[in-house]
């Protein structure tokens, strides 16, 4: 008994190791090409005695990052802030106008085209606008986030709403679901994985949208740091603010992913098992 309770324990640990050396070895060509750009931007800027007003070294970066933390960190916070409550309210407009514009032809032939002008305009010809109606407060970067954030979603839902076979929905009804029970619990669950593309592809540009947005206008944040920088020709605090910004949008991609995969599972179970056969 007590040697059948082991092996039960040696199986459950070892598909874990073998999932993380899975994950080592798919991460490993990424992080061996980055240390070599790193050592090689290193020694370009070393040996070719590159003014540091015109590029830092990654080391001089590194440097700069740790003794400006104090006030890198609280501009950090509002662009924090702003980018995730965006990319929030992005998610949920984005997902509810998809749905509707799914749901009906009239509102899809009305908006639609609308939507998609939206996200022609560049940023810098709409940041005056939301100046004026706004003025420097959160509450303008976090609405210009939201804007941009949702279009990607929108599509994608509608798209992964089209997508859905129609047999899962003939298989609902004739069961007695009504219409909106199917689509709640049926359809958006088969187009999830589509939903979800459209909200990565949103959260990899939400932090610096709103740091441009803070850019063009703001009282703080990390688009505030970038002007100060530049303004200064303090190359290394540019590159340390870029660097924030690339690495708070990695962790909300990775909670992203972690959501989905609470959520919905692996990707695998969405597999057919007969698709092969």
């Amino acid at each position: 008994m007590a040697q059948s309770h082991v092996q039960q324990s040696q199986a459950g640990q070892w598909p874990l190791s073998h999932k993380l050396k899975s994950v080592f070895i798919k991460r490993l060509p990424t992080v061996i090409t980055v240390v070599l750009l790193l050592f090689v931007w290193e020694a370009w800027v070393r040996l070719g005695h590159v003014p540091s007003t015109m590029i830092a070294a990654p080391s001089e970066i590194a440097q700069a990052t740790v003794e400006t933390w104090p006030t890198l960190w609280p501009a950090t916070k509002v662009t924090l802030l702003e980018g995730s409550v965006g990319f929030l309210l992005a998610v949920a407009c984005g997902i509810l106008i998809g749905i509707l514009l799914y749901c009906s032809r009239i509102a899809n032939a009305a908006l639609f085209p609308l939507l998609s002008a939206a996200q022609t305009m560049p940023l810098i010809s709409i940041a005056p606008l939301f100046l004026i109606w706004f003025g420097f407060e959160i509450s303008g970067k976090i609405v210009i986030v939201a804007v941009f954030g949702l279009f990607p979603i929108a599509v994608q839902t509608i798209r992964g709403l089209e997508a859905v076979p129609q047999f899962y929905s003939d298989v609902a009804l004739t069961c007695g679901a009504t219409r909106t029970w199917t689509l709640c619990h049926v359809k958006l669950r088969v187009a999830a994985r589509q939903i979800y593309g459209g909200i990565r592809v949103s959260a990899a540009y939400i932090f610096a949208t709103a740091a441009t947005a803070e850019y063009l206008g703001a009282r703080k944040g990390l688009g505030i740091w970038l002007q100060a920088a530049y303004n200064s020709f303090r190359t290394p605090l540019i590159f340390s603010a870029t660097l924030v910004i690339i690495a708070i949008t990695c962790v909300l991609m990775c909670l992203v992913n972690l959501s989905e995969r609470m959520l919905l599972g692996p990707a695998s179970d969405d597999e057919d098992p007969d698709a092969g056969q």
